[in-house]
């Protein structure tokens, strides 16, 4: 039984077609216009427990009579069928003693109450031929018990969650065209996964004349695809299914009913090739674009693919750069078939086939050669018969295995993993060091005047130290010197709006420092964004380090004294008093009040005199290592307000980028099967 095709061949017959009636036959009168003359194709729905293939039935010529049934009876609506794949029409013609035209029904039967009317069978397959075939095929697809759907293992699984994880991480700072590949890969992975896992779609691309839809028919026993010297020959995709179910696969690859055929009849092909999808495509080097749109459109939707070359094309720059060498990652799913080999004499077969590998290596496919997985490599004759035996048993351990849906995504994974790695990888190691932030904070220390803050503090407890414990004349002379005008030879003290400048360009200073050493070994989309961070965090910063400064400075007031300070100021009070009392009893003395004797107020006089610079300097000796500790302690907090802030505003987002890289950078590993 043969397959449905889609050529129509037309056959005219010259003769009257002849009718019966209640009286026998009735003559044909003259011929219908050209016009009416009709081709047919009749697709029939074969009964249960017969052959489920469709049937190319025939109208031979005037001497068949109409089809009948076991019983003898007259089956309405077929057409007789004479054994080969033609079209028989029938033209009315209208007898020379009439004077108008009667219809004859060559298929109706012995009857007189129908000889006048239109017998609708013929007419009916005529509009309805491709219609009814596509009915079959799409009635045997719902019929069947659904397909189990794909499974993906769990390597797979993990990859491509980890790829929508990395996908749904970098929308923010990668524009939609670079993760459109990733997009549409993980799309195609979760339809394919909803479909039959028992099917395998296997497609046939080639260039024009390489033979591919010849080597499509030998496949299937039978002429389906349409074969000739005319180029291009195919124009739209031909899909075969060896088994039913597949009807929700060929509606993914976009192929109408009327497109879908079934193989020849084999109990040996069908058990060998069960759940192979078999796909003719148009020519990929076409010159009708739409031909190389459906190539293109194709190719990226099924599981594997069966390159057709033949001597004289084999290495088209088209094929290879168009195609294969973009495909190189998927190898496993590949069959490349050396086509035509019968027209190449004695050893030249197996010079051009070596040749071929050569150019297939210089491409990165690898060869699955020796065991090793990669593309096969095959030569043959569709013409002949010649090779296509082994091609057919290849196919069949490659469909039986049931993994080239799965491995067409993994390969479909690796290559957008690749062209997406100047994105997420580079050689370099990456991140913010320790050293980096000390380095931004004390930056910031300094464009607030941190050290000179503390210096000043210390300089202020110490001052106030020397006003405690210093003697009453030396403070006396402090407070006169401190009353008296700069001379002029001392240098301006500079300007408040120019400290803020300077400390405003040290601020952001700091910020670009910090952001090239944060972006630095970054891919450009992430350093662009963790330079973007920084420099919103920048905006405001000096205007926020200045309120800081102010409430983190110096507490208002005098500094805090030790609990040794009234000594030392009782000590330095008395050495005030026994000058006072020294110098009233010379006094007294001198003016004749008190007896003469310089003795003792001399003595008291040089113990309040030697003992007041004394204790003074005991107390300015004892006061250093508190102040500097107070200095120390306002130097500490100004640090730790201005570090609080420049991590707030730049540090912390900073580290927000630079954390959500390395987690697409933990999901690129996953994607690409690393760590």
């Amino acid at each position: 039984m043969t397959a449905v095709t889609d050529q129509d061949h037309t056959e005219q017959a010259g003769n009257a077609v002849p009718g019966e009636s209640g009286d026998g036959e009735r003559p044909v009168e003259e011929p219908l216009p050209e016009a009416e003359v009709e081709v047919e194709v009749d697709a029939e729905v074969e009964p249960e427990g017969e052959d489920e293939h469709a049937r190319v039935e025939t109208v031979s010529g005037p001497e068949s009579g109409p089809e009948r049934d076991e019983e003898g009876n007259v089956t309405p609506g077929r057409a007789p069928a004479d054994g080969h794949a033609r079209v028989g029409a029938a033209r009315a013609r209208r007898d020379a003693g009439s004077g108008s035209p009667e219809p004859v029904d060559a298929a109706a039967p012995a009857d007189d109450d129908s000889a006048d009317a239109w017998d609708d069978g013929l007419i009916a397959r005529r509009v309805t031929a491709e219609t009814e075939q596509a009915a079959v095929m799409e009635a045997r697809g719902h019929n069947a018990p659904p397909a189990a759907p794909l499974t993906y293992d769990g390597p797979l699984h993990s990859r491509l969650d980890a790829l929508r994880e990395l996908v749904g991480l970098s929308r923010a700072r990668l524009d939609s065209r670079t993760l459109a590949e990733a997009g549409q890969v993980l799309d195609e992975a979760a339809a394919r996964r909803r479909l039959s896992g028992q099917h395998t779609v296997v497609a046939i691309a080639g260039a024009t004349g390489s033979g591919k839809s010849q080597l499509f028919n030998s496949l299937a026993g039978v002429a389906i695809s349409e074969t000739g010297v005319r180029r291009p020959t195919t124009a739209a995709p031909i899909a075969c299914s060896w088994s039913d179910g597949s009807a929700s696969l060929i509606e993914r690859l976009g192929i109408p009913p009327r497109l879908r055929r079934r193989p020849l009849q084999s109990a040996e092909s069908e058990a060998q090739l069960r759940g192979l999808v078999l796909v003719d495509l148009p020519d990929h080097d076409s010159a009708a674009v739409q031909h190389r749109e459906h190539v293109d459109r194709i190719l990226a939707l099924v599981d594997a693919v069966i390159w057709v070359v033949d001597p004289e094309k084999y290495a088209d720059a088209i094929l290879h750069e168009r195609y294969l060498r973009p495909m190189a990652g998927h190898a496993e799913v590949m069959f490349v078939v050396l086509n035509q080999v019968d027209r190449l004499p004695g050893e030249a077969a197996e010079q051009v086939l070596d040749d071929l590998r050569r150019l297939l290596d210089e491409d990165g496919i690898a060869l699955g050669e020796y065991g090793e997985p990669g593309a096969m490599v095959l030569a043959l004759s569709a013409l002949t018969g010649d090779g296509v035996g082994e091609l057919r048993e290849a196919l069949g351990h490659f469909v039986t295995e049931r993994g080239a849906p799965a491995r067409r995504i993994a390969a479909d994974v690796d290559a957008a993993a690749w062209r997406l790695r100047p994105v997420y990888a580079t050689g370099r190691r990456t991140g913010l060091s320790e050293a980096a932030r000390d380095d931004f904070a004390a930056r910031l220390a300094d464009a607030v005047g941190a050290t000179a803050a503390g210096e000043a503090a210390e300089r202020a407890w110490l001052r106030n130290a020397n006003r405690a414990c210093g003697t009453p004349w030396l403070r006396l002379w402090r407070w006169f010197d401190d009353r008296r005008e700069p001379s002029t030879g001392r240098l301006p003290v500079r300007a408040q709006p120019d400290e803020e400048a300077t400390a405003r360009q040290r601020v952001e200073q700091a910020v670009r420092t910090l952001a090239d050493r944060a972006s630095a070994g970054l891919p450009a989309p992430w350093a662009q964004a963790v330079r973007e961070a920084a420099v919103r965090g920048s905006q405001g910063l000096p205007e926020a380090l200045d309120q800081l400064t102010a409430r983190a400075g110096l507490p208002p007031g005098r500094p805090p004294r030790p609990g040794w300070w009234p000594v030392a100021v009782l000590a330095q009070a008395s050495m005030t008093l026994l000058q006072i009392v020294g110098g009233l009893w010379l006094v007294a003395q001198i003016v004749g009040v008190m007896a003469p004797n310089l003795g003792v107020p001399v003595l008291l006089m040089v113990a309040g005199i030697i003992g007041g610079p004394i204790v003074e300097w005991s107390c300015r000796m004892a006061a250093r290592g508190p102040a500097r500790r107070y200095g120390v302690e306002a130097e500490r907090r100004l640090r730790e307000a201005a570090s609080g802030c420049g991590r707030a505003r730049v540090l912390d987002p900073v580290a927000a980028e630079l954390l959500r890289y390395r987690e697409v950078r933990e999901q690129y590993g996953r994607v690409v099967g690393v760590g």
